[in-house]
């Protein structure tokens, strides 16, 4: 009888951390069960969000709200705030002095993603 209740135990703490797992896995869906799709922005909304405290930029094709991030940068949070609401790959790339950010900076920068940037039409 106890090593039933043991093996009951370990089998439901497993499915416990399956469905645990599955779910950070897994896309959200929205009611109808698809998945949500991904938000795009345009240049022009990407444009007015270059304040300190509201400042969106552009890396890669992806979309940053760095806001919360800007006092706790590094350097001085002037060394950012030039590319607030702007497309800032190479100043992220290349720090302003041909230095490329960390991997760590990479990662920390993807706890900020909102969204990619969406192609500017003519």
């Amino acid at each position: 009888m106890r090593r039933l209740y043991v093996l009951a135990t370990a089998l439901f703490w497993l499915l416990v951390a399956a469905f645990w797992a599955a779910g950070r896995w897994w896309p959200a869906a929205d009611e109808t069960g698809t998945a949500l799709a991904e938000r795009s922005f345009a240049p022009a909304e990407l444009a007015r969000h270059a304040l300190p405290d509201d400042c969106w930029m552009a890396i890669r094709g992806q979309v940053y709200d760095v806001s919360a991030y800007l006092p706790e940068h590094p350097s001085r949070p002037g060394v950012v705030l030039p590319w607030c609401g702007k497309e800032a790959t190479e100043a992220y790339e290349t720090k302003n002095k041909g230095r490329p950010h960390s991997a760590q900076a990479d990662e920390l920068l993807a706890r900020y993603r909102i969204g990619r940037l969406a192609a500017d039409r003519p």
